[in-house]
């Protein structure tokens, strides 16, 4: 087990640096080898030749590409100093950027930011795992009934629709028909119940469309199990329903829904745009949204790096969950 932990940290890492080595070479090196300044990126095409030559140096764009990209990985660990055109500064480790519109660093935003993408997407994964595979275990064991179909049909609709609709949609009919919901936005430090109030109908929004998804898939895969010699085995000798169905049918169920709660939650932490946007959260969506329009390149960076990141490090948490799950990892 310790080593096949060792495995996958090593390979987490291996695959952390190939993302900054990716995303380095989309922010900086493409654009110099097809002909495109990276300091015009920053500024703007129309920023004075002062300003633009002011920035280069202080990226060290002049630099060798491979000298240029020991500066990049070495600040996110160790800080980096940005100097030239008559100004300096300091951007501490980690050092995902320096926006220079707003002459700040842009970590200390993107922490602020990450705990409200997180809490969002978080809330929504527990609501999402346990609707959807409660859903679908239920229309398993009673196919065919009433049930069942009208779940899957649920389902269907929320598979098929997108998240801006049904985002606006319950938008519309629970906060201002109904008047159920609250505005999302409340500090959880000012007031602990009216944040949770505003959070509800963005987690069960967001939620509705993934267990949609787990539903169908969790109803598929346990017909396939329940029909599975050792589970006949474990009825003839004598073991009571539950005790197949979770001990035995639930575990070989989990499998694929580990596999694809990985990679949702990851890109999930990456993807909250639209329902930032519809609900007006302050997270990361919003603020990647802020910095295409402001087109603040050093915040696109250090955003596209965290929630690469988020996708490593959530499928790197499915891989050691597979080994609690199914003990053939383990032996392997």
């Amino acid at each position: 087990m310790f080593a096949y932990i060792v495995r996958r940290l090593f390979a987490a890492i291996v695959m952390l640096l190939v993302v900054i080595l990716v995303t380095f070479g989309i922010f900086f090196a493409i654009p110099k080898f097809t002909g495109t300044d990276p300091a015009l990126m920053y500024v703007g095409k129309q920023a004075d030749p002062e300003a633009i030559e002011g920035i280069r140096q202080k990226l060290g764009l002049g630099k060798p590409i491979l000298e240029q990209f020991w500066d990049f990985v070495s600040g996110l660990f160790a800080g980096r100093d940005y100097s030239g055109g008559g100004t300096s500064a300091h951007c501490p480790a980690p050092c995902f950027g320096y926006s220079f519109k707003h002459d700040l660093p842009i970590w200390p935003e993107l922490k602020e930011k990450l705990p409200v993408t997180l809490t969002l997407a978080g809330g929504a994964c527990v609501l999402w795992v346990i609707g959807g595979v409660l859903t679908g275990v239920v229309s398993a064991l009673k196919r065919g009934t009433l049930w069942d179909r009208t779940a899957m049909t649920v389902a269907l609709a929320g598979v098929s629709l997108p998240i801006y609709f049904t985002a606006l949609l319950s938008l519309a009919v629970f906060k201002y028909q109904l008047g159920w919901a609250e505005s999302a936005g409340t500090a959880f430090a000012d007031d602990p119940a009216g944040w949770f109030r505003g959070m509800i109908l963005p987690w069960v929004t967001l939620a509705f469309l993934y267990a949609a998804m787990y539903a169908r898939l969790t109803r598929a895969t346990m017909l396939e199990v329940l029909g599975e010699d050792y589970i006949r085995t474990a009825r003839a000798k004598g073991l009571r329903e539950p005790v197949v169905i979770g001990k035995h049918a639930m575990r070989s169920t989990m499998t694929p829904i580990l596999t694809i709660l990985g990679m949702d939650l990851g890109a999930l932490v990456g993807g909250a745009i639209l329902t930032e946007t519809a609900f007006s959260i302050k997270g990361l969506g919003a603020a990647a949204v802020t910095a295409i329009n402001e087109r603040d390149l050093p915040m696109i960076l250090g955003v596209t790096l965290i929630t690469a990141s988020a996708v490593v490090f959530a499928n790197v948490v499915v891989d050691l969950l597979y080994a609690v799950i199914d003990p053939r990892v383990r032996l392997s």
